[in-house]
């Protein structure tokens, strides 16, 4: 009865529009005080007090703020340029620009809005003079920004690594066979959209070893952040959340000494915009390290499990229910907040059935991520139209063919767990 209250009073203060935050706090805390048969009140109190004290947490600011950093500091400008070099010579060559930008720059901010926002931004534009339609670029652009989320290194993974305890390293390698997967399927998807549009007769520019290389040499400093991030974290000189360290400080040196974008003046702005929105992260992740003791001591994962499982004994149904499911949690729930909310109910579903805990975070995460991409509150949508001043409607539309797309990979990802484990077995 207990754990039926608890939800009931989540529900009435997120339909009453109360912050997510303050909503698992406050039911949490209403529960343990006025129902019989729950945790003292000190349970709470310890509960945030562990979800706090979290090493791998840190890594979340200080990728947010290396994020912010980087967009300001000219570097995702440059990523775009040298992406243009490669592939300039190629009809509908922007297409393909926006999709491989959008990947680099999700190997270096580990969020779908910063990578929307960046990379938009500076895309659009461009494709808007050279005669696409403006709710085409929105929406490829939303759809690529997804991609953000899935190459290391990812926010959700660090969120969904800490509340499941496992890897964050493993995490991070299992989803880049996946990232790369739907940028190449984002990439085809948009040659089949625009080969009937007039854009498709616009001449290319023709390529030029000279110009990668002179791209190459202009964009270097952008480039080479991946391979700092990664490459230290696999080749153990640094943790993932040293990582975010390193990239704060490489970020902070080109935006100010090597591209110089940005000024000493500008960083309280910068500083300021990136605490705001980890504190807004941090603050759930406490409230919701509550919430989902609360949730584990009322047995509501050993309920949902057995519910689950009554429903069909074959795996492949109870795989297809748990990712509709996320699905329409992934269209109307923030993502960190539905990872830290679903994680200790699913996993113990997911484990019984065979999955690998590193492949259900894969698949958690793509569901999610495919809820940036859908009405009415996919973030990416937003970002887009706020780039673009195109209806958050139109936009809307024109993602169907990039979110079908989406579906048969999220598939994909489910029934062939190698995609994910690829790489953390062939690395260890």
């Amino acid at each position: 009865m207990s754990g039926i209250i608890l939800f009931c009073a989540l529900g009435a203060l997120l339909i009453l529009g109360v912050p997510i935050a303050m909503s698992l706090g406050i039911s949490s805390l209403f529960v343990m005080s006025f129902v019989d048969g729950t945790p003292p009140l000190s349970l709470m109190a310890r509960s945030i007090v562990t979800g706090a004290d979290s090493f791998p947490l840190i890594a979340v600011p200080l990728f947010i703020l290396a994020g912010d950093l980087m967009q300001k500091g000219g570097l995702s400008k440059r990523i775009i340029g040298f992406a243009y070099s490669l592939v300039g010579h190629i009809r509908a060559s922007l297409c393909y620009v926006n999709v491989i930008a959008s990947m680099f720059f999700a190997a270096i901010s580990g969020s779908a809005p910063a990578t929307v926002a960046a990379i938009g931004s500076n895309i659009i534009p461009s494709m808007t003079q050279q005669g696409y339609k403006k709710d085409f670029s929105s929406a490829l652009t939303a759809s690529a920004g997804m991609i953000g989320v899935m190459i290391p290194p990812s926010i959700p993974f660090i969120i969904y690594g800490v509340s499941a305890e496992v890897s964050i390293g493993k995490l991070f390698l299992a989803g880049i066979v996946p990232g790369i997967l739907f940028g190449l399927t984002f990439m085809a998807m948009s040659r089949i959209v625009v080969r009937k549009l007039p854009i498709m007769d616009v001449e290319p520019t023709p390529f030029s070893w000279a110009g990668v290389a002179a791209q190459f040499k202009e964009s270097i400093w952008a480039l080479i952040v991946p391979g700092i991030i990664l490459g230290g974290i696999y080749g153990g000189v640094f943790t993932p959340t040293e990582a975010g360290a390193v990239a704060v400080v490489y970020a902070i040196i080109c935006g100010l000494f090597i591209y110089k974008e940005i000024s000493f003046s500008d960083l309280p702005e910068i500083f300021a915009r990136s605490t705001l929105t980890s504190a807004t992260i941090l603050v759930l992740v406490v409230f919701a390290a509550a919430f989902g003791r609360l949730v584990t001591f009322e047995q509501i994962p050993s309920v949902v499990a057995s519910t689950l499982v009554g429903l069909s004994d074959n795996p492949i149904v109870l795989l297809l229910l748990i990712n509709g499911m996320l699905l329409i949690i992934g269209m109307f729930m923030e993502t960190i907040s539905a990872i830290i909310i679903l994680t200790p109910i699913l996993l113990p579903v997911v484990k019984q059935l065979g999955v690998d805990p590193i492949v259900f975070g894969v698949i958690l995460t793509v569901n999610l991520a495919i809820g940036f991409c859908t009405p009415p509150l996919g973030v990416n949508i937003f970002v887009a139209s706020q780039v673009s001043n195109v209806s958050i409607e139109k936009i809307s539309r024109a993602l169907i063919p990039f979110l079908c797309s989406m579906l048969v990979l999220l598939l994909a990802v489910t029934f062939i767990p190698s995609l994910s484990l690829f790489l953390t077995e062939l690395i260890g």
